[in-house]
């Protein structure tokens, strides 16, 4: 088994692409990316150098995913989404010389196991969105997000509790919660939601 990729995508000799990876066109992938099985990366899709993608990852088209970002397994990052890596972006230095990469320090955006980021959502770094939590299209996200989160604005800010299914969570009292998809329970304990055990 191997990737597949149209015949625009640019796609350095020093990345490593997963198998049943599919990048449509257009896409960049930059060197010491790093692109696990069964993604999919969509037209004018940017993947930044050493940028780290998990399984089932899925970039929708004109997304930018800049280095040194950490996206793992099974997360949506939706059309025209960016993941930023400067916090304090500046063409110049206040000399008024043109920066380079000697001039500043990339930091990065960590996207966690099942999340998804909305259509134009921007998250910028450093910040980390948790597991299976949900970004609003739309949306800029400038602090952490907790896992199963729902967050929405500018800022975002949670505005509800989201399960694996991706739908938003019923409230059953006593700080329990229901996904009305799966019946699966989950407890919130001072802002923190957890997937109740049986």
């Amino acid at each position: 088994m191997s990737f597949t990729a149209v015949d625009s995508a640019d796609i350095d000799d020093r990345a490593t692409i997963g198998d049943a990876t599919s990048i449509w066109h257009l896409a960049q992938v930059r060197e010491g990316a790093t692109i696990g099985q069964n993604c999919v990366i969509g037209r004018g899709v940017y993947i930044g150098p050493g940028v780290d993608l998990g399984d089932n990852v899925k970039v929708q088209n004109y997304a930018l995913v800049y280095e040194p970002a950490v996206v793992e397994s099974g997360v949506f990052i939706g059309p025209a989404a960016v993941l930023t890596n400067d916090t304090y972006p500046r063409a110049v230095n206040p000399n008024g010389t043109l920066k380079s990469s000697v001039d500043w320090e990339p930091v990065g955006v960590m996207i966690r196991e099942g999340a998804s980021i909305g259509a134009r959502a921007v998250c910028v770094a450093p910040v980390t969105v948790g597991r299976w939590a949900m970004v609003a299209a739309g949306s800029v996200v400038t602090r952490d997000v907790s896992d199963f989160a729902l967050v929405a604005g500018v800022p975002a800010k949670r505005i509800g509790w989201v399960g694996r299914a991706g739908v938003q969570l019923d409230s059953v009292g006593a700080g329990r919660w229901v996904c009305p998809q799966t019946a699966t329970s989950y407890v919130e304990t001072s802002g923190v939601l957890t997937e109740e055990t049986s």
